[in-house]
């Protein structure tokens, strides 16, 4: 039930929604003054929502920094948590890898390195639609076509939020060692919430961010005045993130 809820909540907080439902509201509305408003409000929130200096300072603020692994600490446990790395075409049987890749990148580049022993991928299916896509099992074919040894690839593919990620994933490591060194490998933007729930679990993890979205602050005018579509995406991600924290504290998650 909270997944099902924490999906309709992030689709009524978008800001597609809100500008969409104001600029419906003018058109809908037959008085021309109240109508006019409805025209100044979506406009305002399309230039507010599509303005990349403002939601760039805020993801700034929320994500955690980049993290490197320069102590000669190796880690008997790599947890790559999942949502939004990979998809299946169906009709090709060919996987299609998507925005957070960075993370399955990472993980495969530390394995390799030895600085991980064993990695284990969490995330079950992560939609209401398409249920039976489980994401961490397309990720271990994925690892098994290149090579990687099956013993070394854990599965977590029943967890459908990053709470359920952080009580499957424990009780994996528990049952395997009760005092593992684990990496926790998530964005930057969601190892906040990600290192929360660990905790929680009474899980000490070492934290790895990686796809960072936001670099050095820019000074060219066009970046604080020219509107970008793209900026209502970032948008979204950060209010999932914080409106996700927020939650999970309310729920006892963290």
């Amino acid at each position: 039930m909270f997944f099902i809820i924490s999906k309709i909540t992030a689709f009524l907080l978008s800001p597609l929604t809100l500008i969409c439902v104001t600029f419906l509201c003018g058109i809908m509305i037959k008085n021309a003054k109240r109508s006019r408003k409805y025209f100044i409000s979506a406009f305002v929130f399309f230039m507010f929502f599509t303005n990349s200096a403002i939601i760039d300072e805020l993801t700034r603020w929320w994500e955690e920094p980049m993290t490197t692994l320069d102590n000669g600490q190796t880690y008997d446990f790599g947890v790559v948590l999942g949502g939004g790395m990979v998809n299946v075409d169906t009709d090709n049987d060919r996987l299609i890898f998507r925005d957070n890749t960075d993370r399955l990148m990472q993980a495969m580049l530390l394995y390799q390195q030895g600085k991980v022993k064993k990695v284990i991928i969490a995330g079950g299916s992560g939609s209401l639609v398409y249920k039976d896509v489980i994401e961490s099992k397309l990720i271990k074919r994925y690892w098994l076509e290149i090579g990687l040894p099956e013993s070394d690839i854990i599965i977590d593919s029943t967890s459908h939020n990053t709470h359920e990620n952080a009580v499957n994933c424990v009780s994996i490591i528990n049952k395997s060692c009760k005092q593992a060194h684990i990496l926790l490998i998530t964005s930057a933007l969601h190892m906040k919430r990600a290192t929360a729930c660990f905790i929680n679990e009474d899980q000490c993890v070492t934290r790895y961010s990686v796809g960072k979205i936001t670099g050095k602050r820019r000074t060219d005018i066009g970046y604080y005045l020219i509107p970008e579509t793209e900026a209502i995406t970032r948008w979204e991600n950060y209010i999932h993130e914080v409106l996700g924290y927020f939650s999970y504290a309310l729920m006892g998650y963290i």
